[in-house]
């Protein structure tokens, strides 16, 4: 007779659950790994020492330039894009503390949230759907509210909308006196965010997406101003691990705060060090040119792209699901049947496809458009699959030669 009253369980090792070949990850995160990446996430040292302090101090300086910031106070997360926002809110924000939130999605309703779960009093501006927040619409509500926080998202993932207005309207919150905490989780490293000349005071990331590292190891940055504001709070944070405060000892101090996530912080060094070899002024216009291309596509074969072009998000591409047929019908499709996959979203009638980090290649490109063409034809959608991957083709062709015509004229 067993000592156990669990009896130990029988069960399949990840090859037998995994497929035989390896998914084309272009949803909207996680997103495909560079090799330099993976392997560093194989490794695993002393999570304090001399090793380790060279290696943060090294992710602290590379992540001041994708931040474009020079705070000191640069700080990583062991959780996911998620974490560090809570980070930013509950360092922030606590009991009593006027926060305005601007609402027009899924994720930026989440920061309001945290808010009110840090006992703040959240006030929220709706943006109209499918639109940015208007620049009127947010001078009205600082005005009216008053707030001492302002939270926005830059790329709201789940409805690819994209609040172009970002850094103006910093600038109105700034010059009422409130601080400015931004998610950048979809967006950090694939289009312009400079934190230090739009006055950001804190601004939050994923791994996972741009970065392309693995995810569960995100990146925070405070202002000196944001960071002024967490060392003269009355009460201490009640997130013990999420304490701005206590993170400083590790990620400033080469002391113990709790054991870091030796592996995932070693590969998000690499993913740093690949944006910084790359640079990101050409990874900008790698991003734009790979998700216009895709646009391009999306649109000659005759479907629908979700948000309007005024205010798209490019690292995020939505696409409106035709009648009679669910998001997880495509999903699933194109899953099963071409090994690629891309996202639903919460609810909408879209799908997603991601164009962040190492998402961005040509090859990846029309292997997922063409994967997505055919499950649409297989699924009784009447779609210009030829058409599409010829204006992808001409997106591309277009791109290079003015990149090569712009180079010969300098």
């Amino acid at each position: 007779m067993s000592m156990f009253s669990v009896p130990c369980p029988s069960v399949e090792s990840l090859d037998a659950i995994l497929p035989e070949e390896p998914l084309l990850m272009m949803g909207a995160g996680p997103v495909p790994i560079p090799a330099a990446v993976a392997k560093a996430n194989t490794i695993v040292i002393n999570h304090l020492g001399g090793t380790m302090s060279k290696v943060i101090g090294q992710v602290k300086t590379m992540a001041r330039y994708v931040f474009q910031t020079n705070t000191k106070w640069v700080l990583g997360v062991a959780g996911p894009g998620s974490a560090a926002m809570e980070m930013a809110i509950s360092n922030l924000a606590w009991q009593g503390t006027r926060v305005l939130g601007i609402q027009n999605g899924f994720f930026s309703a989440r920061m309001a949230e945290m808010g009110r779960r840090v006992g703040a009093d959240v006030a929220v501006l709706e943006v109209p759907e499918r639109s940015a927040a208007a620049l009127e619409a947010v001078e009205a509500a600082i005005r009216r509210e008053r707030p001492e926080v302002v939270t926005i998202v830059q790329g709201e993932t789940s409805n690819t909308v994209w609040n172009h207005n970002l850094k103006e309207i910093a600038a109105l919150a700034k010059a009422a006196g409130a601080l400015v905490i931004v998610d950048a989780v979809c967006t950090l490293s694939t289009m312009p965010l400079d934190m230090d000349a739009w006055g950001i005071d804190a601004v939050i990331t994923g791994g996972q997406k741009g970065l392309s590292s693995i995810p569960g190891v995100s990146l925070i940055a405070f202002s000196d101003a944001a960071w002024e504001r967490m060392k003269h709070r009355d009460k201490a944070n009640a997130h013990w691990c999420l304490d701005a405060s206590l993170a400083e000892n590790f990620w400033h101090n080469a002391g113990y705060h709790y054991t870091a996530p030796v592996s995932g912080v070693l590969a998000l060094h690499e993913a740093l060090r690949l944006v910084c070899a790359e640079t990101l002024e050409k990874r900008f216009a790698r991003h734009l040119k790979c998700s216009q291309a895709l646009q391009a596509g999306i649109d000659a074969m005759g479907l629908e792209l979700f948000t309007p072009a005024t205010c798209r998000l490019n690292s995020v591409v939505g696409i409106r699901v035709p009648d009679g047929l669910t998001p997880a019908e495509i999903c699933g499709h194109i899953s099963a049947q071409h090994q690629v996959e891309i996202s639903g979203s919460f609810g909408l009638p879209i799908v997603r496809i991601g164009q962040m980090g190492e998402q961005c290649r040509e090859h990846n490109l029309f292997r997922t458009l063409h994967a997505f063409g055919r499950t649409m034809v297989d699924l009784g959608v009447a779609v210009d699959l030829p058409a599409g991957v010829a204006a992808l083709e001409k997106s591309l062709s277009g791109g290079a030669a003015r990149a090569a015509m712009s180079r010969a004229a300098a």
